[in-house]
């Protein structure tokens, strides 16, 4: 029957480009020609000259042109020959009928069955991934840009960001102008980053919805890590002569695949990653045809070709990261190539919990997990803001998973003893470890 892949025609008719430049614009597929809508097969007459005809039209009425990306072929069933056009999925999307134009009566995608004309919208994206514009050259929506949260990232580096550090670290267009970078690292922005919790295993019942965008995109970052950090539950069990723990998700890996959602995500659409919990996985969603940039071997080998370079360097300067490209195969090694999915529009890596202590020792685990919690409050709290200066009470308090007034109270405990103290106002301000 026809789907998504594969097409059926009695007889070679005008509509033959359109259906061609829909399987180039969608995954490819086949035509196949001699064959009734119910599958019945009728065969076709003069299967040579209709196989000359067919080259001859795709050849010189789709444009980019497609050589090489189709194949036509003839085949026997029951006595009777078709003629099968197998088209590739193409790079120089998106494909159209000459005569039409790049225009939503030259450009169709496969839906379904079918093929639907694009419109503008689609098309543009098309154009947009085919012609990818750096985030270096677009300018930021706001030009009214502070950095006082990179610049403390930077101090625990023990790193300065003199009064150049705009152009160093490619923060202007060519116009002089702030870009997209500089907005994306910026105190204030409108960049969503959402994580959301589901119940159960698929997205039938939305707990939470976290917001951790609007602000730089390291605090952002630090932040996912953070709440999925503390959702990475530790299992353990007695051993000899130590006891054994072990995390749902190795957490190197966990941390390596947040960093590279952030590197490698295509913001230049205003699509950002997306963060999900299951009860038996964590999904990491980014925007952005992969393959586009990047050859599929290439990047499991750990290419160090990332899709924003300006974004990767500031992780670099503050440490994020160590080398490019070192954490795709190390994901790999541990989790295998089959925790990723690809399409043209997004890269999806979904991480299965490994709960094979859990069974064993769980009920013992929560047990001394709360004894110890209740004791060494001050210490996680601790811990907490010295990853992130820029937390506030309220999500310190979601993370410790101890209430408003008890993370108060341990605060004032830590600063009587000298660990830390208040830098600025409550809103805007930061914490500040005292070694």
């Amino acid at each position: 029957m026809e789907n998504n892949h594969t097409k059926y025609k009695e007889t070679l008719t005008d509509d033959l480009e359109k259906e061609v430049v829909s399987f180039l614009n969608s995954t490819g597929g086949e035509i196949h020609i001699g064959v009734k809508d119910n599958g019945e097969v009728i065969g076709v007459a003069n299967s040579d000259k209709l196989q000359l005809k067919i080259k001859d039209r795709l050849k010189d009425n789709v444009r980019p042109s497609i050589m090489g990306l189709f194949d036509i072929f003839t085949q026997e069933i029951n006595g009777k020959t078709i003629v099968i056009v197998n088209i590739a999925s193409g790079a120089e999307t998106p494909y159209y009928i000459k005569q039409k134009g790049r225009s939503e009566a030259g450009c169709f995608i496969r839906i379904g069955s079918s093929s639907q004309p694009m419109t503008e919208e689609m098309i543009h994206k098309l154009m947009m991934k085919r012609h990818p514009i750096s985030l270096r050259n677009l300018p930021s929506r706001n030009q009214e840009l502070t950095f006082t949260q990179l610049a403390i990232y930077y101090a625990g580096k023990n790193k300065t960001l003199n009064k150049n550090f705009a152009k160093t670290l490619d923060f202007y267009t060519d116009d002089k102008e702030y870009n997209q970078v500089a907005y994306l690292f910026a105190d204030e922005n409108r960049v969503s980053i959402h994580l959301a919790k589901w119940a159960g295993k698929d997205k039938t019942n939305l707990i939470q919805n976290e917001e951790y965008g609007d602000q730089c995109l390291i605090t952002a970052l630090n932040r996912v890590l953070d709440r999925l950090d503390v959702e990475n539950i530790t299992q353990a069990r007695k051993g000899f002569p130590y006891r054994i723990e072990k995390k749902y998700i190795d957490s190197d890996v966990l941390k390596e695949a947040v960093i590279n959602a952030f590197v490698h995500n295509d913001y230049s659409q205003g699509d950002t990653p997306i963060f999900e919990i299951y009860d038996d996985r964590f999904e990491i969603t980014t925007y952005g045809d992969l393959f586009d940039w990047i050859p599929k071997e290439d990047f499991f080998a750990g290419s160090s070709k990332p899709r924003n370079p300006e974004i990767m360097r500031v992780f670099k300067d503050i440490e994020l990261v160590e080398h490019l490209g070192s954490g795709i195969p190390h994901i790999v090694k541990l989790y295998g190539k089959g925790i990723f999915h690809f399409s043209k529009i997004i890269t999806r890596m979904s991480l299965k919990f490994d709960k094979s202590m859990e069974k064993e020792t769980l009920k013992k685990t929560i047990k001394k997990s709360s004894l110890k919690s209740s004791l060494k409050s001050d210490l996680k709290i601790f811990e907490v803001i010295k990853n992130n200066p820029q937390i506030t009470i309220e999500e310190i308090s979601k993370i410790v998973k101890l209430s408003i007034a008890g993370i108060k109270k341990n605060i004032i405990k830590l600063k009587e003893q000298g660990k830390i103290r208040r830098v600025g106002a409550d809103k805007g301000g930061h914490w500040e470890i005292i070694e």
